[in-house]
């Protein structure tokens, strides 16, 4: 064992009488374990919610739309089908329509997104049909026979939120109105208008797709808003998430103009973005937690040196170097900083895994989407936190093992 470290282990241990400097090194220790606790704990409770958010949002939309720059929608769907799933890494795709509409009930009306989809390829992209919480077997059939599921052109699908508002439940009737294309009548424009019958009613977990969304087969939706053939645009599922935007960029290149592909990230760029500079702020925050840490640990490796300077001067007379002196205290304060991570890290981590086994912290589910704090511990916050906390810890240790390096032997046996 270098002499180095083993001079400065030993002083990290109390002699008789010197009890209340052991305890301020405790209370180090104590100080750094707390900060690398709360930060594991804080951002493990960020990354599931990030998770689970994207779960949800990715739950109804795919990795990747494709559509067509202008009003004019994709005229040869099943072509273009066929050459997006020539590009690698796609999975599977699926074409889809989007307008917006009103709906409205004897009870109810409001806005929503009524989206044409082909229920069986759909199914392939996103996690729609897992959502489905109430179905009308004779208007919605389940898979059987090695088919998927199947939705009945007079059918529609409505997120559970919708429904309350309206007023609907299944087997309920639904108008739905098109501002636009309106329809010449012996009493002049009217909107075009066509009723449908509930068939299911899904729940997403998020209001805003709840409250927002509706669904219908794209024939339906061809001749209510006079399409003919074409869609809207192609949703497209790849075989990794993050790697959406390059594989948009392959398809975009390969279709050409006026094909524009956009990923998921970029369609909630701005939800992302706040996510992670929350994170990133909470991260900062609590890294002031370690920091008083980092300053206990100054304050105790000034108090050792006061206590050992007799023995500094002993040490220097009989051959010491100021670099081995600058480097005992240097490992002593290290030791602090490492010990407290270790601690700290194994509380954060054993918080974090109670709470992902027990849901100790439950949450009302009808305010937050979520029945209990999600948990998802990250290694790369794990080594962020850590490697952040030894490099405060060795910071901290810089200006009083200088001070103690610089110690005059002569001076500081002279009054012993």
């Amino acid at each position: 064992m270098p002499f180095e470290l083993f001079v400065g282990l030993r002083y990290l241990k109390a002699r008789r009488g010197q009890a209340f400097i052991s305890l301020i090194t405790l209370i180090s220790i104590g100080g750094v374990a707390l900060g690398v606790m709360a930060l594991i704990v804080v951002l493990a409770v960020m990354s599931g919610f990030e998770r689970d958010l994207r779960s949800k949002i990715l739950g109804t939309n795919a990795h990747l739309w494709i559509m067509r720059s202008g009003d004019r929608g994709i005229e040869e769907p099943d072509q273009t089908i066929a050459r997006v799933r020539e590009v690698p890494h796609v999975v599977a795709a699926s074409p889809f329509t989007y307008h917006q509409v009103m709906l409205s009930t004897g009870r109810g009306a409001g806005g929503v997104v009524l989206r044409g989809l082909d229920l069986q390829s759909a199914q392939e992209v996103t996690s729609l049909t897992k959502s489905f919480a109430e179905v009308d077997p004779t208007r919605l059939k389940g898979p059987a026979e090695g088919r998927g599921w199947q939705l009945d052109p007079e059918g529609i699908i409505i997120g559970r939120a919708l429904a309350t508002n309206l007023g609907v439940g299944l087997g309920g009737r639904v108008n739905v109105i098109s501002p636009f294309g309106n329809v010449l009548t012996p009493f002049g424009l009217a909107p075009r208008m066509r009723s449908f019958t509930v068939a299911g009613i899904f729940e997403m977990g998020m209001y805003e797709y709840d409250s927002a969304l509706a669904y219908i087969t794209i024939a339906a939706a061809q001749q209510l808003f006079q399409m003919g053939p074409s869609v809207t645009g192609l949703e497209v599922k790849v075989d990794d998430l993050y790697r959406a935007k390059e594989v948009g960029a392959e398809i975009q290149r390969r279709l050409g103009f006026p094909y524009v592909a956009r990923d998921w990230m970029q369609l909630h760029r701005n939800l992302f973005a706040a996510l992670k500079l929350e994170k990133l702020a909470m991260f900062i925050i609590l890294t002031m937690i370690v920091l008083v840490a980092a300053f206990n640990i100054v304050s105790t490796l000034i108090m050792k040196v006061m206590d050992k300077g007799a023995e500094i001067g002993i040490l220097k007379s009989i051959g010491a170097s100021s670099r081995s002196i600058m480097l005992i205290f240097m490992v002593e304060g290290v030791v602090i900083g490492l010990v407290g991570t270790l601690l700290g890290t194994a509380g954060g981590a054993m918080i974090c895994k109670l709470q992902e086994t027990y849901k100790i912290v439950r949450l009302q589910s009808d305010v937050y989407l979520l029945d209990a704090v999600p948990i998802l511990m990250k290694g790369t916050d794990l080594a962020l936190i850590a490697s952040s906390t030894l490099v405060l810890s060795f910071l901290a240790t810089l200006y009083p093992s200088w001070r103690a390096a610089r110690l005059d032997p002569v001076v500081a046996i002279r009054y012993e």
